[in-house]
């Protein structure tokens, strides 16, 4: 039958077509999915993507601001934030692109339109071609995520932005008040504090990037408010209201009120899972914490229903739900597969970039456990003395009793990208003499790495100390 499928999956975005272009490499299967906007989801299209490529230009201007001349570039740099923005949509759109070659290359096909489930094996898709219904032995949903509403007074005021709204401004803000101190917040923090917008940041908790290393927390909160940001944590905000040339924010913080004056308000808050986008209630889907239930092989209590990514809560990175949807496949297929979430690294893309996987320090203590730490500062490293960015160090958490390493922080230069060493060694329990005593190159970012396991293993480093 033309609408009947072996699998369908219902959202595109990082969990949804990566688990159709992962299923549709067996050949054999017929595979479908069902997008109401445009494939690639909230991180492709206004969230990680976009977001990135404006960091990009955040962190090149920074550089040459800070460090030109010490390299022989004497112009003073020019800054147009209107052909960043144009960047910044060629590069989503050639990733969007992409993603729809990969589809017609591999036989999936693509629905475009609102997709409910109304029966086990059924979807209801609404387009404007019309209503039809697709039905498939397995389906996946996929629906994602939508931006928290924050009760706050005056949060509908025009002025008060989110994180969509945040990659899509056209012009540049003179000034911004942004609400909520997690990753979201930090990140556009320290993105339109580079482009020269005056930047505070009100935190209703005691601290900053509450789920980071409380250390690498310090460090950073040093050197961001260095850069001109200010934080304000421990503080609840009480109303957003209108005034001349903007908006006000009253504030209330433990030395008492204070009123932020800005052109803009960002509200960086965080997400809810769309189970009514699923139409799931109606047949009996189970929801836990206001997000669908599932096991460790992504299965609902509906059969032949499974639910992946930002959907089921938990950590709502666009990584693990790339990983969820190749769990669900696999087990759609009879491949036995339970999800493992013991190493799942996690990027905060400010300047400098943080990056971490498994325990914290006060994580491990927290669970009673014993630990024996090794730091290795950027500022003794070759490699990042000669790129002129010797902010923050590489943090190895070990057990004293076997060496294995529990979890690993890294705050400076290229973090996203050495913390998948770190993520590799609490994957495969690796001790940390081993990581030691491998070979790496010289001069690079991650001899940093083999230093702090060294620190870890041995309580000394090569060089660094006395």
């Amino acid at each position: 039958m033309a609408n009947d499928f072996d699998i369908l999956i219902l959202g595109g975005g990082p969990g949804g077509y990566v688990a159709a272009l992962y299923a549709a490499l067996n050949k054999g299967q017929r595979v479908g999915i069902v997008e109401q906007e445009r494939l690639g989801g909230v991180c492709l299209n206004w969230g990680c993507i976009p977001s990135k490529t404006m960091a990009k230009g955040a962190e090149m201007l920074q550089q040459l601001q800070q460090h030109g001349a010490e390299y022989g570039i004497n112009a003073t740099p020019s800054f147009d934030f209107a052909t960043l923005m144009r960047r910044k949509d060629v590069v989503v759109n050639q990733l969007v692109g992409g993603i729809y070659q990969l589809m017609k290359a591999r036989k999936v096909e693509v629905f475009g339109g609102t997709g409910r489930l109304v029966k086990p094996n059924t979807l209801l898709v609404h387009s404007a071609e019309g209503d039809q219904e697709l039905t498939a032995r397995s389906i996946i949903l996929a629906t994602g995520a939508s931006i928290a509403n924050i009760p706050i007074p005056g949060a509908d005021l025009p002025g008060v932005i989110n994180s969509d709204d945040a990659v899509s401004l056209t012009e540049l803000p003179r000034s911004l008040t942004i609400i909520g101190g997690g990753v979201i917040g930090m990140e556009f923090a320290s993105i339109y504090s580079a482009f020269g917008v005056k930047v505070n940041v009100v935190e209703i908790l005691p601290r900053i990037l509450r789920n980071t290393d409380d250390e690498i927390v310090r460090r950073f909160q040093t050197i961001i408010k260095g850069q001109g940001v200010g934080i304000y944590a421990d503080a609840k905000v009480q109303q957003i209201r209108e005034a001349e040339g903007g908006l006000e924010t009253v504030v209330q913080t433990k030395d008492g009120e204070k009123v932020f004056a800005s052109e803009l308000v960002l509200i960086a808050g965080g997400r809810i899972p769309n189970v009514d986008a699923t139409g799931g209630r109606d047949l009996g889907l189970e929801v836990a914490n206001r997000a669908v239930k599932v096991n460790g092989r992504m299965q609902t209590n509906i059969p032949g229903v499974y639910a992946i990514g930002d959907l089921i809560g938990g950590a709502m990175l666009a990584h693990v739900a790339s990983y969820e949807g190749e769990v669900a496949i696999d087990n759609i297929l009879g491949y036995e597969r339970e999800a493992d979430y013991s190493a799942v690294p996690d990027c905060i893309f400010t300047l400098p970039e943080i990056g971490s996987v498994g325990l914290t320090e006060s994580q491990a203590k927290e669970q009673g456990r014993a630990v024996k730490v090794g730091k290795f500062p950027f500022s003794a490293l070759g490699r990042a003395q000669s790129m002129g960015d010797t902010n923050g160090l590489v943090k190895i958490v070990s057990d004293p009793g076997d060496g294995t390493i529990l979890g690993m922080a890294v705050m400076g230069p290229h973090a996203s990208d050495l913390i998948a060493e770190g993520a590799l060694a609490v994957q495969m329990k690796v001790k940390a003499s081993d990581l030691a005593h491998t070979i790496h190159t010289h001069p690079t970012l991650p001899e940093a790495t083999m230093e702090a396991a060294q620190g870890a293993a041995t309580g000394g480093y090569i060089h660094y100390g006395s």
